[in-house]
Order: C-alpha cells, then sequence, then structure tokens
C-alpha cells in the first residue's frame, strides 16, 4: 500500500514541478540561474521517496566563480538527489536524445544546457568548445558526468577525458560534486531509506602537470575516496534513525 501511494505521489510531484519549471524556463528562457531552479525544485520529491538529503560545500567554494563541475552518475533517482547541488550559475552536459522527452526535453533546453553528440565524436569536441565559449563569455560554470551514463552499482565507471581537457582550455578549476550510494538505496515499501550525503569540494586546478587523461584518473580516484567516506558516514548516520 505504501508503494503504491508513494509511486502516485511521486509522480503527482513530477507532473507538477515540471510545470512550475516549464513556466519559469518559458518566462525567462537560457536564463544562467535556470538549472539552478530545477535542480531545487526536483529535491523537492526526495522526502516522497524517504530520502534525507544533507548537503556540504568546502569553504574555498565560491559561487561567483566558474568551475567545471564533475559528479557521480548512479540511478534514475540522481534528479532528487546530486542535481540539488547544481549552484547558480550553471549549466550542464547532456546526451542530445535528452530533447526527445516530452515537457522534460524542452526544460533542459530552455535551461541552457549544452546538448552532446556522443555518437560523434568530432561533434562532441565541438559541442565541449561551444561550453567553454559559455564559460568565457558569460563566466557560467559547466557540470559533466564524467562517468557518461548510471553506474547502477557497478562501482564508480572509468572518466572519460572531456571534462578534464574542457578545463584545461578555459583554465578554470574542477569541482567534484560527490553523493554517497544510491543503489539499492529505495525500497518503496519502506518509509524512511535513509540520508544521502551531497558533497561539494574545493577547486583544484588542471595544469599541465598531467596530461588530461591523467587528470581523469586523478579525479576518479578522488571521487572514489571521497564516496567510499560518505559511505561510512551515512552508515553510522543511518543506524541512529
Amino acid at each position: 500500500m505504501l508503494a503504491i501511494l508513494r509511486i502516485f505521489l511521486l509522480f503527482l510531484a513530477f507532473v507538477l514541478i515540471n510545470l512550475v519549471v516549464f513556466a519559469v524556463c518559458i518566462l525567462r528562457p537560457f536564463n544562467r540561474n535556470n538549472v539552478h531552479f530545477a535542480g531545487s525544485a526536483y529535491a523537492l520529491m526526495a522526502p516522497i521517496v524517504g530520502l534525507k538529503l544533507k548537503m556540504r560545500i568546502d569553504a574555498s567554494h565560491r559561487i561567483d566563480t566558474p568551475y567545471v563541475y564533475i559528479a557521480n552518475h548512479q540511478n534514475s533517482f540522481d534528479i532528487i538527489t546530486i542535481c540539488k547541488a547544481a549552484m547558480p550559475g550553471v549549466v550542464t552536459v547532456g546526451k542530445k536524445s535528452l530533447k526527445w522527452i516530452p515537457i522534460f526535453g524542452q526544460i533542459y533546453w530552455l535551461s541552457g544546457n549544452i546538448m552532446i553528440d556522443r555518437k560523434n565524436t568530432g561533434k562532441a569536441r565541438d559541442t565541449l568548445m561551444l561550453a567553454g565559449k559559455k564559460i568565457r563569455e558569460r563566466r557560467t560554470s559547466v557540470w559533466v558526468f564524467p562517468e557518461g551514463t548510471r553506474s547502477y552499482g557497478r562501482g564508480m565507471l572509468p572518466f572519460k577525458s572531456g571534462a578534464f581537457r574542457l578545463a584545461q582550455a578555459v583554465n578554470e578549476p574542477v569541482v567534484m560534486v560527490t553523493a554517497s550510494e544510491l543503489h539499492n538505496k529505495v525500497k518503496w515499501n519502506r518509509w524512511n531509506n535513509g540520508t544521502v550525503l551531497i558533497d561539494i569540494s574545493g577547486p583544484i586546478s588542471v595544469d599541465q602537470s598531467k596530461s588530461v587523461r591523467e587528470w581523469a584518473e586523478y579525479f576518479r580516484t578522488a571521487m572514489e575516496k571521497r564516496k567510499q567516506e560518505l559511505d561510512t558516514e551515512v552508515a553510522e548516520l543511518d543506524k541512529k534513525r
């Protein structure tokens, strides 16, 4: 019974939130804060699935500074968990096929996000250069899921190099956004599904001391370690619930 009620409420909330976000995007298309607004709105659905979100931001992080954000990509619940960490002035890089999803696809486009054709390497690199142009001209930040796809409990997948190539090209720091484990976290018939910790790290300059691929491996290792730390902390927090 709880599962049926929860699914109904989640569907209803998703429709209503999409309508509100869509209206905002229509009124201010491509506004630099549309992604931030959408991420905060979708995060309102977390209590419906029994999740408590806790977000931490490193003291050295500055909202008014452009960064290349990299985040771990776990499953479909990312939209109501880690996307809460989308800061003002950020746009994301996502696959081009998202535009065909009714309403959500139009929201994604009107939010000023950058759509990339992953099947065409040449076009994908051109799109990343467009992201670099946005960073320079509009002082926006760019959010990338460097794994390229959801991990679904398979551990941290290998990182693609595009985000780090972009960071070197625009000479802006990389910021890790790490969420604790989500795989099998939500049980529809369980009222309280525990805590999700979301950590926004301090910025790290991506200089020429390493190759792009070396930087990709460096950040993958660092994010994997940070996630393990968050998972340990969540296990302690959830014991007390």
